[in-house]
């Protein structure tokens, strides 16, 4: 299975019970903090520079907002609970499973009812050894692949591609990089390459898959 192309995102949002629902946010279109905890908006205040705390804030303000959308709650009444590695989580029984990531001027947002998810998107940041890092960090087959591409630029997006699919699925986990060396239990998480604006990566992984994917695009209605 492959997703959708993105379209507007519909408002309310609806999931039946096997679908995924992805959301593309750019984070430069600014939304308030209204919607933030006292928690949240002490630590958007530790952000140094003003874009980072803008886009954390905004990528904050959105997951409040849908999360409040698919569930007919106030935004500003959730509650969020963290599992045993720190993944978080929507409080209450029955609550939908989210998953958040972000890099820099671009987040996604995963939300799901019966299948835990797990999102990850990255854009290119400083020039860095991908082989030396696949071969370090994912296994020795992608580092031998990688170091078979010649051009510089195939090199790099190879490499982000295995990476933020690697991440995904430790998040689709729980564990989150700290558990990569952990043994899995259970099945090996679905994965799929979602189709965003080069050259950002970005990978969804499904627990139970494969599973129907949709891809919105940020703000609900628009």
């Amino acid at each position: 299975m492959t997703q959708t192309p993105w379209q507007r995102g519909p408002a309310p949002p609806r999931l039946d019970a096997e679908t995924v629902d992805v959301w593309l946010i750019a984070l430069d279109s600014e939304q308030s903090g209204d919607t933030l905890s006292a928690a949240e908006r002490e630590r958007a205040a530790r952000f140094i520079r003003d874009v980072d705390r803008r886009r954390w804030t905004t990528a904050r303000a959105a997951l409040r907002t849908l999360l409040a959308a698919y569930t007919g709650a106030d935004p500003r009444a959730l509650r969020f609970a963290e599992g045993p590695h720190g993944k978080p989580r929507l409080a209450g029984d029955g609550a939908p499973r989210f998953n958040l990531s972000h890099s820099g001027d671009t987040a996604l947002v995963a939300v799901a009812h019966a299948h835990e998810v797990g999102i990850d998107v990255e854009l290119p940041r400083r020039p860095v050894d991908h082989v030396a890092i696949a071969r370090r960090v994912l296994t020795a087959e992608e580092a031998d692949r990688m170091a078979a591409i010649a051009d510089p630029g195939e090199r790099e997006r190879a490499f982000m591609q295995a990476w933020v699919r690697w991440e995904a699925v430790l998040k689709c986990r729980g564990t989150g990089i700290g558990g990569a060396a952990t043994s899995p239990s259970g099945p090996e998480p679905w994965v799929i390459d979602l189709d965003i604006t080069s050259p950002a990566a970005a990978a969804l992984a499904v627990e139970h898959g494969p599973v129907p994917v949709r891809t919105w695009r940020w703000p609900l209605g628009r």
